[in-house]
């Protein structure tokens, strides 16, 4: 008796390994694999601007890294005594402006240089629903598009809903920008599985029916970009709540690495992933916390793992374990 429909996934035409560089982009989701490949040890930059959920923020950001595009202090405001940008989330907020701008146009630098040396973007689009500033917001632009709205008050915002059309143009014509910017690079997109329950039940459908239609209009005209199926694989093949944490609205752990699971298979060169296997018994051995750490045995231990990490690191060289080594050989935690 089957409990669930599992499908097949396409496999990408050129799978990740450990030598290729990644930059991560999008919903909280972009954060769950992105936390799963820093610790197989894959190179990544994440999310450059913060979680971003709408198309139009996502692509935003990706223009203002491909042009280099840093901000001035006359684009925040102010609200309870902190200093915002509509464009970021608010871990890049400071007391003053100098300092939301020194983070910001840090993160921005560093993702200008990483984009052009990129070869994988991975995109998670979240809601398709925007949140357009009103003459009522502090420091409004027209037509600007609040990536996140710092608990602002709710008029300062109008809620409109993106067409696939509009969807699908905009992300064409980031992807064009990006293919001369640079040209080797590949495109994985991906529709979150998190639900974004508070538009409601028929708004997140309808919003992520936007997001789908949209991201295949754009993979069917693109040569390197390619799909994975992470919402289809929550809402499709697992199929129940029991695969959702507590609010219903995330998935959970067991549902996260399911998809883990089904993007290492599809995405991952099958000889990167023998690889992943024994830097996951190394972080396994990192984490072993001895009852007493002056034992024979457990000073053979670590003789054992120090030895093995200098041969992977040896032989893998784009692989970084010296903060684990460094632990096997001192027993000292950095």
């Amino acid at each position: 008796m089957k409990f669930h429909y599992e499908f097949d996934v396409k496999k990408i035409t050129s799978p990740i390994t450990h030598q290729h560089k990644i930059m991560m982009m999008g919903s909280c989701f972009t954060e769950n694999i992105g936390q799963l490949l820093t610790t197989n040890k894959f190179t990544l930059l994440e999310n450059p601007n913060g979680i971003l959920f709408n198309p139009v923020s996502v692509t935003d950001s990706i223009n203002s890294y491909i042009h280099h595009l840093l901000m001035s202090e006359n684009q925040l405001f102010c609200l309870n005594e902190t200093w915002h940008s509509w464009k970021h989330h608010s871990k890049f907020s400071g007391l003053t402006p100098l300092a939301a701008i020194d983070k910001i146009n840090a993160s921005t630098n560093a993702a200008h240089h990483f984009l052009q040396q990129a070869d994988y973007l991975f995109i998670t689009l979240g809601s398709a629903w925007v949140y357009e500033l009103t003459n009522l917001a502090t420091n409004p632009s027209k037509d600007v598009v609040a990536a996140n709205n710092h608990k602002a008050p709710a008029n300062w915002f109008n809620k409109r809903l993106l067409t696939a059309h509009e969807t699908s143009s905009i992300l064409q014509q980031m992807l064009t920008q990006l293919f001369h910017f640079n040209p080797s690079i590949k495109v994985i997109f991906t529709i979150s599985p998190v639900r974004h329950l508070r538009e409601g039940v028929v708004e997140n459908n309808r919003s992520k029916a936007v997001l789908i239609q949209a991201v295949h209009e754009v993979v069917h005209q693109f040569n390197q970009l390619y799909y994975f199926p992470a919402y289809e694989l929550v809402i499709d093949d697992l199929r129940d709540y029991r695969f959702y944490a507590e609010d219903l609205v995330h998935p959970n752990y067991h549902a996260t690495q399911y998809v883990w699971e089904k993007f290492s298979t599809a995405c991952i060169h099958p000889n990167t992933q023998v690889l992943m296997q024994q830097i996951q018994e190394i972080n396994l051995a990192y984490q072993h916390k001895p009852f007493n750490a002056e034992t024979a045995i457990h000073q053979a231990f670590l003789a054992k793992y120090a030895q093995i990490t200098v041969d992977l690191m040896k032989c893998n060289p784009e692989v970084d374990l010296t903060k684990e080594n460094h632990y096997f050989q001192t027993g000292e935690r950095k």
